[in-house]
């Protein structure tokens, strides 16, 4: 689960969003965890409730937009204590509690894309004349990508991908093809995902990636939707 996870473009009727609404950049503003610790209510509440609805069953806990290491601890640190306070009431607890960022003290890491390419752009991804110009299989969201698969390689931690990136056939295949096997999607993308999935040789496409990525095309969707067809991967298109 993604703790609270709002500002920016995602606003919730039932919240006074008035100094979010004032600012000029509102998503690099007051939103996602920035938000969250200040009116800690809120995440008090969503930390108490994941962890009785997940009492006995392992619990995964995301925070979104970590941008220091004292955020995430003070977050998770108000998750132990709400776990201790369930504890007290002799409430039954999850099997364990997985927390997000900073690698050595991680038991998962989950790049949200979206975000991702619109800050390394500096382009708002809502903006019409912007949305269509900057790419997810560009060269540079790709060999980011793959840096933190590299960072991760060899630790105990999980990566995986959560974004719309993930629920498209052609762009996860060449996340697969990065190493990133993990991928959080909507229903409507389970199918043409798991389709691409079943038709892709992936030893091949891992063995490719690193010629793909050293020698990108001029037109980078087109080098990868070249690849898919010579090896019939289904896209679904």
């Amino acid at each position: 689960f993604r703790t609270v996870d709002i500002g920016g473009d995602k606003v919730l009727p039932y919240m006074n969003m008035e100094d979010s609404e004032q600012e000029e950049n509102p998503a690099m503003g007051w939103r996602a965890l920035r938000l969250a610790l200040e009116r800690e209510g809120l995440l008090k509440v969503q930390a108490r409730a994941l962890m009785e609805a997940a009492a006995g069953r392992t619990l995964n806990v995301m925070f979104p937009m970590v941008s220091e290491p004292w955020e995430y601890e003070a977050a998770r640190e108000l998750f132990v204590k709400q776990r201790a306070w369930l504890a007290s009431h002799n409430k039954k607890l999850p099997a364990a509690i997985r927390y997000d960022l900073m690698l050595p003290h991680l038991d998962f890491l989950s790049i949200g894309t979206n975000d991702l390419t619109q800050f390394l752009f500096a382009a708002d991804r809502a903006h019409p004349r912007l949305a269509e110009r900057y790419d997810w299989l560009s060269p540079t969201v790709m060999r980011y990508l793959a840096r933190v698969v590299k960072l991760v390689s060899g630790s105990k931690v999980t990566l995986g991908v959560c974004g719309e990136m993930a629920g498209r056939p052609l762009e996860a295949m060449a996340l697969l093809g990065l190493g990133i096997d993990r991928l959080s999607i909507t229903p409507a993308g389970v199918g043409p995902v798991k389709a691409m999935i079943r038709s892709l040789d992936l030893g091949a496409l891992r063995a490719d990636m690193p010629a793909i990525l050293a020698h990108p095309a001029a037109d980078p969707r087109g080098q990868y939707r070249d690849w898919a067809k010579a090896h019939k991967v289904d896209l679904g298109d």
